[in-house]
């Protein structure tokens, strides 16, 4: 057991001037010794506030005393009651805003919380590299069909198939893992990780069917015909703009269509893949939270010169995790507070030269809670770029809910579904995840997954 230290354990890093050239992950993880010499800061607390502030609920003070005492085999088997996608959690969770924010340590304001995610993510990387047991499932309970293969589906059919249900997920594109998988960068979350992640949740038992746009190539209505019931976590991945003038030059992209590019089409392995990308010199971002973050790390891993971020809040309001912002501060990514853009400037051949933005204050309280922005008349200023990405959040995706007019929506066309079960309009049709709240976090997605497991089991069971 190692000695108890109260001074956090600093993870090791790339350096910032190495990083910004490659998609290599940023943070290289604990190694035992620091895992162990970490969890020795937990307190052991009693009802202990991280558990109810996780979104899965997870036993964090137990995997933890695990991790002091040596044992993986226990650690891993505590997470995996709670989560099947733990590492992924340990990298993109915004634990400071969660377990770690609450952390009893942590708030006698002497000491920083309990590293919870980087300790998540040393057991779950130690559980991947050990064998994978693929388990027959009889599915004698039923059969469920999950639409997305994104967290919150994944989270859905692995708690599933160990409740004893015949599981199919399917996904429309030809790579399972939805966000995971074509929007957050490799220097974030390796698609190695991603994939090994979904091998284990078949070695469980479910089956993914890729390739398979529930809408076009299957009906809701051969699913329902086949199903016991299903669960629909599509996401919410189509593109949003702000419609501002010259929108639709050439080198204005969507965050959406440019971290696909970037991730799921292989552009950050140029030049073994020769996809598509814009290779840009001076790029701007606009948004605030970690799509934007992604977004302009991955344009300076491409090669630009200058990336810059213009968000219409300050510092105080952005949303994105506060280690994302560090690391692109360290990477060279510059800011721009309190501004936003008003118009895409044309080079008189239909190309992006430049943004024009305007600069903000921040007035009363809007319906998110946040200080309204307002312009500043007269504050016009000219950013040079040959690249745009709107990173402003995204939409509904509407290639099922098009057809499959039954389903009732909400009043942002989103799919009305019930907070605490997941039930939609139609019997045994349940939702959750980004397509119910718009885009959110991958812990979110998957404590919606959790609950609309445990709701379909027990709809079945009634209905039976």
């Amino acid at each position: 057991m190692a000695k108890r230290s109260y001074t956090k354990t600093p993870m090791r890093e790339q350096a910032p001037e190495v990083r910004n050239q490659n998609f290599d992950e940023v943070a290289l993880g604990y190694t035992l010794e620091e895992g162990q010499l970490e969890a020795s800061r937990c307190l052991q607390c009693k009802n202990a506030p991280c558990i109810t502030n996780c979104p899965v609920m997870i036993d964090i003070p137990g995997f933890i005393k695990a991790i002091e005492e040596g044992d993986m085999p226990l650690a891993y088997e505590i997470l995996s009651r709670y989560t099947n996608l733990p590492a992924i959690c340990g990298r993109v969770c915004p634990q400071e805003k969660q377990c770690e924010m609450v952390c009893r340590l942590g708030r006698s304001k002497k000491f920083e919380p309990v590293a919870i995610g980087k300790l998540e993510r040393l057991v779950a990387d130690w559980a991947l590299e050990q064998p994978v047991e693929y388990k027959e499932v009889t599915g004698d309970k039923g059969r469920v069909a999950v639409i997305g293969s994104g967290p919150s589906g994944l989270t859905a059919a692995g708690d599933l198939v160990k409740l004893g249900y015949d599981v199919t997920v399917y996904e429309a594109l030809h790579a399972p893992g939805g966000v995971l998988t074509y929007g957050i960068p490799e220097f974030r979350l390796p698609k190695s990780t991603v994939k090994k992640e979904i091998e284990r949740i078949v070695a469980q038992g479910v089956k993914i069917e890729t390739n398979v746009v529930v809408g076009k190539t299957i009906t809701m209505d051969e699913i329902l015909s086949e199903f016991d019931a299903c669960y629909l976590s599509v996401g919410a991945g189509a593109p949003r703009f702000q419609g501002i003038k010259g929108t639709s030059l050439n080198g204005v992209y969507s965050s959406s269509e440019y971290l696909t590019r970037v991730n799921l089409m292989h552009g950050y392995q140029f030049p073994t893949y020769d996809t598509p990308v814009q290779k840009s010199k001076n790029v701007v971002v606009i948004g605030g939270g970690n799509v934007a973050m992604d977004a302009a790390r991955s344009a300076k891993r491409l090669g630009a010169d200058k990336v810059s971020i213009v968000y219409r809040r300050s510092l105080e309001e952005l949303p994105a995790r506060e280690e994302e912002y560090h690391h692109s501060v360290e990477e060279g990514i510059e800011y721009h507070w309190l501004s936003n853009p008003v118009e895409y400037m044309d080079d008189g051949a239909g190309r992006l030269k430049a943004v024009k933005c305007v600069q903000m204050e921040l007035g009363e309280p809007d319906e998110s809670g946040r200080r309204r922005p307002i312009v500043i008349p007269g504050s016009e200023f000219i950013i040079e770029a040959d690249t745009a990405i709107e990173a402003i959040g995204q939409g509904a995706n509407k290639v099922l809910l098009d057809t499959f007019p039954e389903l009732a929506l909400n009043k942002w066309g989103y799919i009305d579904a019930d907070e605490e079960t997941c039930a939609t309009s139609i019997p045994g049709v349940f939702a959750g995840g980004d397509i119910v709240t718009g885009a959110a976090t991958v812990i979110l997605a998957m404590g919606a997954g959790k609950i609309a497991a445990n709701e379909i089991d027990q709809y079945i069971q009634k209905t039976r």
